[in-house]
């Protein structure tokens, strides 16, 4: 599957494994704190501050922990990971396209008040 084929996939199947109201919630906090967590990565590789290399890459996977209990909670899980290749895309395209626009569309907003 190629990028457009994923970022499809997760879009067209993202409403029946994103119900839960406590996932979504979960999912308002701590995505950002992913996003966090991947910029400061990149931004301290570039400087070279290793430590904060280490923050940054454990909150990025306190975010995925977390959000996998969330996924936890739905009816509906997650198709599983097919390799770890396919892991890290799905969780990056996850956090940087399909949330974000999931939010913004007013999806996420809809499967709440509907949850």
């Amino acid at each position: 599957m190629n990028a457009s084929e994923l970022i499809a996939w997760q879009w067209k199947t993202y409403p029946r494994n994103h119900r839960s109201r406590a996932n979504l919630l979960l999912h308002i906090v701590v995505v950002p704190l992913f996003w966090i967590g991947n910029v400061a990565l990149v931004v301290a590789l570039l400087r070279g501050a290793w430590v904060i290399v280490l923050l940054a890459a454990a909150l990025m996977v306190v975010s995925v922990a977390l959000q996998g209990r969330g996924h936890g909670r739905e009816e509906v899980p997650p198709e599983p990971f097919s390799s770890p290749f396919n892991a890290v895309t799905r969780i990056f395209f996850e956090q940087w396209i399909t949330f974000p626009r999931y939010l913004l569309s007013g999806g996420w907003l809809n499967a709440l008040r509907h949850g």
